[in-house]
């Protein structure tokens, strides 16, 4: 039976490819050049930053779930290229607010009367979002900020997440198999963010988990929440106003140290992260605000997340890695963390950290910025086939917001000193230094055991070498099929040299050039299949995916 959401998202789905049609007609010339022939185009970074515009404005066109599945996507850089990331990254959910009569009846029908419900409420809505607007009202002699999910927005959500599951099979035909993949699973991932998202119960629980772990930090505010006044469509919450974190005159003008700021909000959410594993992920200027006293205020938790224990492990393994300038210590990590492919080249993954260093201002550790490193590890993590993890996604954007308003704060703030203090003292930097000595002392022991252990072995494989009694299986791994080929290519180069051969001597001593004419024609597929063979390059040869002139390219662009 089609119902009411598949009829809606049959449209949507004419909607978003009639909007799409530009993009996809470049995205086929760029495999082929005029549509059925014709070979690729290269594109240059500038072309990629004229199409991420494109994408943006389709996106804020088609509306509330596209807006937030571009939030999402800036932070897969296993998907997109750092051109869109870069476009990407600034998109916010600023939309034109609903009507007060709609918002009226998604109050009344969860609480009654709203005048009743509230000593007060301003029908004039503060903020308005994607998915929900904010209103300020007063409960109990308390100023509140009253959030309210759109009217009807669940349908529409449920119409585009159909939609966008059907057009992914298009998708596919333009990106490799190794962002195809993670393609799919960012499917079901956005689904589940975005339902999360429209529920207010759960945004709720997530505040108040938060809100406890820092009940005890003087240097920030999170709002209370009003559980009688709150469900799955309204959270009501304490209204904490305050200046806009990125308002530095304003921050000036009130007095307050910019670089004590930066530092608390950065230790925050180290916290958050590395320690309760639990986080707000939405870190944007718009979310965050400083009281009279200089002290951060978080809004909106509708985005959090959360990072298992092994995550948090190798996080602080990684700053650990940063701060020693540990090349080999920062891919091992990123390895484990699942960030990158366990077959990629060290060498030119080792290449392109030292590029990162190189390109960081001042000559100390401690002077990097951290936003720099990411982003050249983004651009490596897009040219390798790989997926991050859902969760490790949120984290390495939060890392780069946060910065990125630390430093709006602080020109001269120094993340990874920050980090590094933190570290040490939560006692993260010493633990990781034990863990590397118990490591080391584990691989001293089994170096001491392999010195009684393998001499007798290598001296019982000289002996059977010497008796011409030692065998040797060898298991080739061919994954690309190169042996195959060649085969095939072998035995189609023999056949058609017996049918030319024979050919040759039908017409040279038999003077049957008719019978001659037959073996030719015979012969003629063979010759097809083998210049098809060798039409096929992907199988034999490969091109290095990564070199210091493309990345002195890639920074020139």
């Amino acid at each position: 039976m089609v119902t009411l959401v598949n009829l809606r998202a049959y449209w949507r789905f004419f909607v978003v490819m009639r909007r799409f049609s530009p993009l996809i007609v470049a995205y086929w010339r760029d495999r082929k050049r005029y549509f059925l022939f014709g070979g690729g185009r290269e594109v240059d970074a500038e072309t990629q930053r004229e199409r991420a515009a494109v994408l943006l404005d389709i996106l804020l066109t088609l509306g509330p779930t596209f807006i937030k599945l571009g939030q999402i996507l800036s932070t897969r850089p296993d998907i997109l290229p750092p051109a869109y990331i870069e476009v990407l990254e600034g998109l916010q959910d600023d939309v034109p607010p609903a009507p007060w009569e709609e918002s009226k009846v998604v109050l009344e029908d969860e609480f009654g009367p709203v005048d009743e419900t509230f000593d007060d409420f301003d029908r004039e809505p503060i903020s308005g979002a994607s998915l929900g607007q904010v209103y300020t009202a007063r409960y109990e002699g308390t100023d509140v900020a009253v959030k309210v999910r759109r009217p009807n927005i669940e349908s529409l959500v449920e119409a585009d997440l159909r939609t966008i599951r059907w057009s992914i099979p298009l998708v596919k035909t333009f990106i490799g198999s190794g962002r195809a993949f993670s393609l799919e699973n960012l499917a079901d991932e956005f689904a589940k963010t975005i339902r999360e998202e429209m529920d207010y119960k759960r945004e709720r629980a997530m505040l108040e988990e938060i809100r406890d772990n820092f009940a005890d930090e003087d240097r920030i505010r999170i709002p209370t929440a009003f559980e009688a006044v709150s469900g799955p469509r309204v959270l009501t919450m304490e209204y904490i106003p305050g200046t806009k974190i990125s308002d530095i005159d304003a921050l000036d003008d009130a007095g307050h140290d910019r670089n004590a700021i930066a530092e608390t909000l950065q230790e925050v959410y180290l916290q958050m992260i590395i320690e309760d594993g639990v986080f707000h992920a939405d870190p944007h200027p718009g979310n965050l605000a400083v009281d009279d006293d200089g002290r951060v205020i978080f809004y909106d938790f509708g985005m959090a997340g959360r990072v298992d224990p092994f995550i948090q492990e190798k996080i602080v393994d990684f700053y650990v890695a940063v701060a020693r300038q540990d090349i080999d210590g920062i891919l091992d990590t990123l390895i484990a963390m699942g960030t990158l492919s366990p077959e990629a080249d060290r060498e030119v993954m080792g290449n392109v950290m030292e590029l990162a260093i190189a390109d960081a201002s001042g000559e100390d550790i401690e002077q990097y910025q951290v936003n720099q490193i990411i982003e050249q590890v983004e651009s490596t993590i897009y040219e390798f086939p790989l997926r991050l993890p859902p969760n490790l996604a949120l984290v390495l954007r939060v890392a780069t917001v946060v910065e990125g308003v630390c430093v709006t704060l602080d020109p001269e703030f120094d993340f990874i000193s920050t980090a590094t203090e933190y570290l040490k003292a939560e006692g993260y930097y010493e633990q990781t230094a034990r863990n590397l000595a118990e490591d080391a002392g584990q691989q001293a022991q089994k170096t001491a055991e392999a010195l009684f252990t393998v001499p007798p072995k290598a001296d019982d494989f000289l002996d059977r070498a010497n008796r011409g009694d030692l065998h040797v299986d060898v298991t080739i791994d061919d994954g690309s099929n190169v042996l195959d080929k060649l085969a095939m290519r072998i035995a189609y180069s023999v056949l058609l040299a017996v049918g030319v051969l024979s050919a040759t001597i039908l017409y040279s001593f038999a003077q049957s050039w008719r019978l001659a004419a037959v073996v030719l024609l015979l012969a003629a597929p063979l010759a097809v299949a083998l210049y098809r063979s060798f039409r096929k390059k992907r199988g034999i040869r490969a091109k290095p995916q990564f070199t210091r002139q493309g990345m002195k390219k890639r920074r020139e662009d």
